[in-house]
C-alpha cells in the first residue's frame, strides 16, 4: 500500500508540472503581445540588420572592383535587309558591376524572317570573363514583317580580367536562319525603317 500510495504522489506531482507548463505556454502569446504595445517593436518581425544595435549587413555584391574601369564598346554587323542597332554605343563598367544594354531590330522586309545574333570580342581573352546573364543571342526569333523588337543583354565582367584590358568590345552578327520561313519573292522590296527609339542605358 506504501508503495502504491507514492506512485499516486509522483502522478500527481507530475500531472501538476505538465498543466504549469501548458499553462505558461498558452500565456505566452498575450505576453508577448504585450511586449510588442508597450514597446512598439515586432522583435520577431525583424531583420537583423533592422534590430537596434545590430552590425549592418555588407552589400550583397561586394566583387565590385570601383578601383578600376572598363569602357565596354557595342557593335553590330547585319547580313541582311533588316535594322539592327545598340541603345548606346558605349558604357564604363567596373568589374563586377552588374550592367544592361538594350538592343533594337527591326525587320524591314515585307515577309517574316528568323534570325539569330552570334556575339564575339575584342580582345579574345576577354571572351571567358565576359559573363552574359541575359542575353537575346541565346535564342532564335520570327519576326513578322515590319515587326520591331527590343532586347537587353544584361552582362558582369570578371573582375579577374587581366589588369592590362581596359576596352572591350562586344561585337553582334545577326543572321537568318535559313530554312525557317519561305524564300523571298524575287520582287520583294524593303519596308520603310521607321525612327529608331534609343533608350540609353547609363551611358556616359
Amino acid at each position: 500500500m506504501g508503495l502504491r500510495r507514492e506512485n499516486f504522489k509522483m502522478v500527481g506531482k507530475l500531472g501538476v508540472i505538465a498543466l504549469g507548463m501548458f499553462a505558461f505556454g498558452y500565456a505566452l502569446v498575450p505576453i508577448y503581445k504585450a511586449i510588442c504595445e508597450v514597446t512598439g517593436i515586432n522583435v520577431l518581425a525583424l531583420t537583423e540588420r533592422e534590430i537596434p544595435g545590430a552590425a549592418p549587413k555588407l552589400p550583397a555584391n561586394t566583387q565590385v572592383d570601383t578601383s578600376r574601369t572598363i569602357t565596354v564598346e557595342f557593335d553590330v554587323n547585319s547580313r541582311g535587309p533588316w535594322h539592327f542597332k545598340p541603345a548606346v554605343r558605349s558604357l564604363q563598367v567596373h568589374p563586377g558591376e552588374l550592367t544592361t544594354v538594350m538592343y533594337e531590330f527591326q525587320n524591314i522586309q515585307n515577309r517574316t524572317m528568323a534570325a539569330q545574333a552570334i556575339p564575339s570580342y575584342a580582345p579574345q581573352q576577354a571572351a571567358a570573363h565576359f559573363n552574359k546573364l541575359e542575353c537575346f543571342c541565346f535564342t532564335q526569333y520570327t519576326l513578322q514583317a515590319g515587326e520591331k523588337k527590343e532586347w537587353p543583354v544584361a552582362f558582369v565582367i570578371d573582375p579577374r580580367l587581366s589588369k592590362d584590358v581596359s576596352t572591350i568590345t562586344l561585337s553582334y552578327t545577326f543572321f537568318e536562319v535559313g530554312g525557317k520561313v519561305p524564300a523571298a519573292p524575287q520582287d520583294a522590296a524593303p519596308l520603310a525603317i521607321s525612327p529608331a527609339i534609343v533608350k540609353p542605358a547609363g551611358a556616359v
